[in-house]
């Protein structure tokens, strides 16, 4: 009899397990962006990037010049025209090493001068490893 309790016990205590990877939250991951040629090449790019994290990340797009996006925008307070913002667990800045990264604009080095971040597809990385905890 003590040890089908046991048994019982601890086959509740494993199925109810907060440490079971299978169970763990996804990462939110929400972008704005305009569906325009010039972004067209960064979000591939991004697109890639997130293909790594499975399930780990939940991913939300919201076409700048959309209803949808319209919506999206007006809950974040964004009021100006901007090619593409990244918010990871409702933040779009990041400590990634020693400095603070702002997802916003087109990555360092890409699409028109007058909109790149300061960010690359590197700092994207890292923040989401330190969101999912990969390592």
């Amino acid at each position: 009899m003590k040890r089908i309790f046991l048994c019982i016990f601890l086959a509740f205590a494993l199925s109810s397990s907060s440490a079971d990877p299978l169970s763990a939250k996804a990462v939110q991951v929400e972008i704005l962006y305009m569906n325009h040629g010039p972004v067209q090449a960064s979000l591939r790019e991004i697109r890639e990037i997130f293909s790594g994290y499975g399930n780990g990340i939940a991913v939300s797009w919201y076409d700048f010049e959309s209803e949808e996006g319209d919506s999206f925008m007006a809950k974040k307070g964004i009021r100006q025209h901007i090619p593409l913002i990244i918010w990871i667990e409702g933040k779009s800045k990041w400590r990634v090493g020693n400095k603070e990264v702002f997802f916003a604009g087109f990555p360092t080095g890409s699409g028109p001068t007058l909109f790149q971040g300061k960010w690359t597809m590197e700092d994207l990385r890292m923040a989401l490893d330190q969101a999912t905890g990969k390592k």
